[in-house]
Protein backbone atom coordinates (compact mmCIF):
# COMPACT_ATOMS: atom_id res chain seq x y z
CA UNK A 1 0.00 0.00 0.00
CA UNK A 2 1.16 3.65 -1.07
CA UNK A 3 0.31 6.04 1.57
CA UNK A 4 0.44 9.68 0.29
CA UNK A 5 -0.31 13.03 1.89
CA UNK A 6 -3.87 12.47 -0.43
CA UNK A 7 -4.71 9.07 -1.40
CA UNK A 8 -3.72 5.76 -0.61
CA UNK A 9 -3.20 3.02 -3.15
CA UNK A 10 -3.55 -0.83 -2.58
CA UNK A 11 -1.91 -2.79 -4.36
CA UNK A 12 1.07 -1.43 -6.06
CA UNK A 13 1.69 -3.78 -8.61
CA UNK A 14 -0.98 -4.69 -10.83
CA UNK A 15 -0.89 -8.42 -10.98
CA UNK A 16 -1.75 -10.22 -13.81
CA UNK A 17 -2.76 -14.00 -14.05
CA UNK A 18 -1.33 -14.41 -17.89
CA UNK A 19 -3.03 -16.53 -19.88
CA UNK A 20 -2.83 -16.72 -24.16
CA UNK A 21 -5.98 -15.08 -26.06
CA UNK A 22 -7.90 -14.14 -22.25
CA UNK A 23 -8.60 -11.04 -21.33
CA UNK A 24 -7.96 -10.77 -17.55
CA UNK A 25 -8.59 -8.12 -15.10
CA UNK A 26 -7.35 -6.65 -11.72
CA UNK A 27 -8.18 -3.81 -9.28
CA UNK A 28 -6.98 -1.05 -7.68
CA UNK A 29 -8.77 0.84 -4.46
CA UNK A 30 -8.12 4.37 -3.74
CA UNK A 31 -8.72 5.52 -0.06
CA UNK A 32 -9.17 9.30 0.68
CA UNK A 33 -8.32 10.22 4.60
CA UNK A 34 -8.37 13.46 4.39
CA UNK A 35 -11.29 15.80 4.39
CA UNK A 36 -10.60 16.93 0.68
CA UNK A 37 -11.95 16.66 -2.57
CA UNK A 38 -9.66 14.54 -4.85
CA UNK A 39 -9.37 13.92 -8.08
CA UNK A 40 -7.58 11.54 -10.04
CA UNK A 41 -6.12 10.17 -13.18
CA UNK A 42 -4.39 7.07 -13.93
CA UNK A 43 -2.21 6.63 -17.20
CA UNK A 44 -0.40 4.08 -18.70
CA UNK A 45 2.74 3.55 -20.86
CA UNK A 46 0.82 1.13 -23.32
CA UNK A 47 -2.68 2.44 -23.74
CA UNK A 48 -3.60 0.29 -26.17
CA UNK A 49 -2.66 -2.95 -24.32
CA UNK A 50 -4.89 -2.00 -21.32
CA UNK A 51 -8.59 -0.81 -20.21
CA UNK A 52 -9.06 1.28 -17.49
CA UNK A 53 -12.71 2.03 -15.72
CA UNK A 54 -12.93 4.35 -14.23
CA UNK A 55 -9.18 6.14 -15.73
CA UNK A 56 -10.27 9.88 -14.15
CA UNK A 57 -12.82 10.33 -11.27
CA UNK A 58 -13.17 11.91 -7.62
CA UNK A 59 -12.69 10.61 -4.87
CA UNK A 60 -15.10 12.12 -1.46
CA UNK A 61 -13.68 13.15 1.82
CA UNK A 62 -12.87 9.88 3.89
CA UNK A 63 -14.54 7.39 1.11
CA UNK A 64 -12.96 5.28 -1.40
CA UNK A 65 -12.54 4.07 -5.07
CA UNK A 66 -12.27 1.55 -6.86
CA UNK A 67 -10.73 1.01 -10.22
CA UNK A 68 -10.78 -1.95 -12.97
CA UNK A 69 -7.52 -2.45 -15.07
CA UNK A 70 -8.59 -5.07 -18.07
CA UNK A 71 -5.75 -6.23 -20.15
CA UNK A 72 -6.90 -7.17 -23.78
CA UNK A 73 -6.03 -10.75 -24.93
CA UNK A 74 -2.46 -11.76 -25.49
CA UNK A 75 -1.63 -13.39 -28.55
CA UNK A 76 2.34 -14.31 -27.45
CA UNK A 77 3.63 -14.70 -23.92
CA UNK A 78 6.75 -12.41 -23.27
CA UNK A 79 10.06 -14.04 -22.00
CA UNK A 80 9.91 -15.18 -18.49
CA UNK A 81 6.66 -13.79 -18.22
CA UNK A 82 8.33 -9.95 -17.33
CA UNK A 83 6.48 -6.91 -18.21
CA UNK A 84 7.79 -3.85 -18.67
CA UNK A 85 4.51 -1.70 -18.58
CA UNK A 86 3.66 0.75 -16.43
CA UNK A 87 0.95 2.97 -14.68
CA UNK A 88 1.15 6.34 -13.42
CA UNK A 89 -2.09 7.42 -11.11
CA UNK A 90 -1.54 10.99 -10.80
CA UNK A 91 -3.91 13.18 -8.25
CA UNK A 92 -4.77 16.60 -6.94
CA UNK A 93 -6.96 18.48 -4.32
CA UNK A 94 -9.80 19.98 -6.13
CA UNK A 95 -12.89 22.36 -4.24
CA UNK A 96 -16.03 20.76 -3.00
CA UNK A 97 -18.83 20.66 -5.86
CA UNK A 98 -16.04 19.73 -8.76
CA UNK A 99 -17.81 16.93 -11.13
CA UNK A 100 -16.46 14.48 -13.00
CA UNK A 101 -17.20 16.81 -15.98
CA UNK A 102 -15.20 19.21 -14.70
CA UNK A 103 -12.23 17.23 -14.70
CA UNK A 104 -9.44 18.45 -16.79
CA UNK A 105 -5.84 17.94 -18.57
CA UNK A 106 -4.53 21.08 -16.64
CA UNK A 107 -5.68 20.10 -13.58
CA UNK A 108 -2.32 17.29 -13.30
CA UNK A 109 -0.36 20.03 -14.65
CA UNK A 110 1.95 20.90 -11.73
CA UNK A 111 3.83 23.32 -14.20
CA UNK A 112 0.32 25.28 -13.63
CA UNK A 113 1.05 26.13 -10.04
CA UNK A 114 -1.15 22.40 -9.02
CA UNK A 115 0.19 20.25 -6.07
CA UNK A 116 0.04 16.67 -7.70
CA UNK A 117 1.03 13.89 -6.19
CA UNK A 118 1.85 10.52 -7.98
CA UNK A 119 2.51 6.84 -7.63
CA UNK A 120 4.18 4.48 -9.74
CA UNK A 121 2.18 1.32 -10.52
CA UNK A 122 4.13 -1.73 -12.08
CA UNK A 123 2.65 -4.39 -13.99
CA UNK A 124 3.32 -8.21 -12.91
CA UNK A 125 2.51 -11.25 -14.95
CA UNK A 126 1.69 -14.49 -12.70
CA UNK A 127 0.90 -17.95 -13.26
CA UNK A 128 -2.42 -18.70 -13.50
CA UNK A 129 -3.39 -21.50 -10.78
CA UNK A 130 -3.09 -24.94 -11.20
CA UNK A 131 -6.34 -27.03 -11.87
CA UNK A 132 -6.43 -29.20 -8.72
CA UNK A 133 -4.89 -32.83 -9.20
CA UNK A 134 -7.26 -35.98 -9.59
CA UNK A 135 -5.15 -37.72 -7.01
CA UNK A 136 -6.01 -37.13 -2.99
CA UNK A 137 -3.25 -35.27 -1.04
CA UNK A 138 -1.31 -37.40 0.50
CA UNK A 139 -2.02 -40.66 -1.44
CA UNK A 140 0.80 -42.05 -4.23
CA UNK A 141 -0.98 -43.11 -7.53
CA UNK A 142 -2.00 -46.25 -7.78
CA UNK A 143 -2.66 -46.49 -3.53
CA UNK A 144 -6.24 -45.95 -2.03
CA UNK A 145 -7.22 -42.93 -1.05
CA UNK A 146 -7.26 -41.75 2.70
CA UNK A 147 -9.81 -43.55 4.83
CA UNK A 148 -12.17 -41.49 7.13
CA UNK A 149 -9.70 -40.13 9.74
CA UNK A 150 -9.26 -42.63 13.31
CA UNK A 151 -9.31 -42.63 17.06
CA UNK A 152 -7.17 -45.33 18.16
CA UNK A 153 -7.96 -46.97 14.95
CA UNK A 154 -11.82 -46.88 15.11
CA UNK A 155 -13.75 -44.29 12.50
CA UNK A 156 -14.70 -41.00 14.83
CA UNK A 157 -16.38 -37.82 14.41
CA UNK A 158 -18.77 -37.24 11.63
CA UNK A 159 -16.76 -39.83 9.01
CA UNK A 160 -18.13 -42.70 11.63
CA UNK A 161 -21.77 -41.66 11.41
CA UNK A 162 -21.38 -41.61 7.86
CA UNK A 163 -19.73 -44.88 7.40
CA UNK A 164 -22.44 -46.01 9.42
CA UNK A 165 -25.12 -44.88 7.94
CA UNK A 166 -24.20 -45.76 4.62
CA UNK A 167 -23.67 -49.64 5.66
CA UNK A 168 -27.13 -49.45 7.38
CA UNK A 169 -28.90 -48.36 4.08
CA UNK A 170 -26.92 -51.32 2.28
CA UNK A 171 -27.58 -53.76 5.02
CA UNK A 172 -31.23 -52.59 4.06
CA UNK A 173 -31.13 -52.58 0.63
CA UNK A 174 -29.94 -56.09 0.75
CA UNK A 175 -33.06 -57.10 2.87
CA UNK A 176 -35.40 -55.66 0.67
CA UNK A 177 -33.74 -57.11 -2.16
CA UNK A 178 -34.01 -61.12 -0.86
CA UNK A 179 -37.17 -60.31 0.78
CA UNK A 180 -38.23 -59.66 -3.31
CA UNK A 181 -36.26 -62.37 -4.78
CA UNK A 182 -38.05 -64.58 -2.12
CA UNK A 183 -41.53 -63.39 -2.75
CA UNK A 184 -40.86 -63.63 -6.82
CA UNK A 185 -39.92 -67.48 -6.39
CA UNK A 186 -42.86 -68.48 -3.89
CA UNK A 187 -45.25 -66.77 -6.60
CA UNK A 188 -43.49 -68.78 -9.89
CA UNK A 189 -43.62 -72.02 -8.05
CA UNK A 190 -47.66 -71.24 -7.07
CA UNK A 191 -47.97 -70.48 -10.94
CA UNK A 192 -46.08 -73.99 -11.86
CA UNK A 193 -48.38 -76.17 -9.42
CA UNK A 194 -51.27 -74.46 -10.44
CA UNK A 195 -50.28 -75.15 -14.36
CA UNK A 196 -49.49 -78.77 -13.80
CA UNK A 197 -53.05 -78.73 -11.99
CA UNK A 198 -55.18 -77.60 -14.82
CA UNK A 199 -53.44 -79.74 -16.99
CA UNK A 200 -54.91 -82.61 -14.72
CA UNK A 201 -57.94 -81.57 -14.96
CA UNK A 202 -58.13 -80.93 -18.37
CA UNK A 203 -56.43 -84.43 -18.79
CA UNK A 204 -59.37 -85.93 -17.20
CA UNK A 205 -61.95 -84.08 -18.69
CA UNK A 206 -61.08 -85.61 -22.48
CA UNK A 207 -60.83 -89.16 -20.99
CA UNK A 208 -64.12 -88.59 -19.83
CA UNK A 209 -65.49 -87.31 -23.11
CA UNK A 210 -63.94 -90.41 -25.10
CA UNK A 211 -65.52 -93.08 -22.46
CA UNK A 212 -68.83 -91.27 -23.02
CA UNK A 213 -68.52 -90.68 -27.06
CA UNK A 214 -67.79 -94.66 -26.82
CA UNK A 215 -70.99 -95.40 -24.66
CA UNK A 216 -73.28 -94.07 -26.96
CA UNK A 217 -72.01 -95.81 -29.75
CA UNK A 218 -72.85 -99.51 -28.13
CA UNK A 219 -76.04 -98.23 -26.75
CA UNK A 220 -77.51 -97.30 -30.84
CA UNK A 221 -75.72 -100.47 -31.98
CA UNK A 222 -77.75 -102.38 -29.32
CA UNK A 223 -80.87 -100.59 -29.67
CA UNK A 224 -80.14 -100.97 -33.65
CA UNK A 225 -79.96 -104.98 -32.99
CA UNK A 226 -83.02 -105.27 -30.71
CA UNK A 227 -84.94 -103.66 -33.31
CA UNK A 228 -83.63 -106.31 -36.06
CA UNK A 229 -84.54 -109.36 -33.70
CA UNK A 230 -88.26 -107.90 -33.23
CA UNK A 231 -88.25 -107.06 -37.18
CA UNK A 232 -87.24 -110.47 -37.79
CA UNK A 233 -89.72 -112.26 -35.54
CA UNK A 234 -92.57 -110.71 -37.08
CA UNK A 235 -91.37 -111.76 -40.72
CA UNK A 236 -91.13 -115.39 -39.31
CA UNK A 237 -94.86 -115.23 -37.61
CA UNK A 238 -96.43 -113.95 -41.13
Amino acid sequence: MSTGELLSIEPLELKFPFELQKQISCSLQLSNKTENHVVFKVKTTNPKKYCVRPNTGIVLPRSTCDIIVTMQAQKEAPSDLHCKDKFLLQSAVVTAGTSQTDITADMFNKDSGHIVEECKLKVVYVSPPQPPSPVPEGSEEGSSPKGPSTDNGNPSGPEFASVTKALAKSQENSSETRALISKLTEEKNNAIRRNSKLRQELDLLKHDGKKNRGGVSFMFVAIVGLIGIIVGYFIKKT
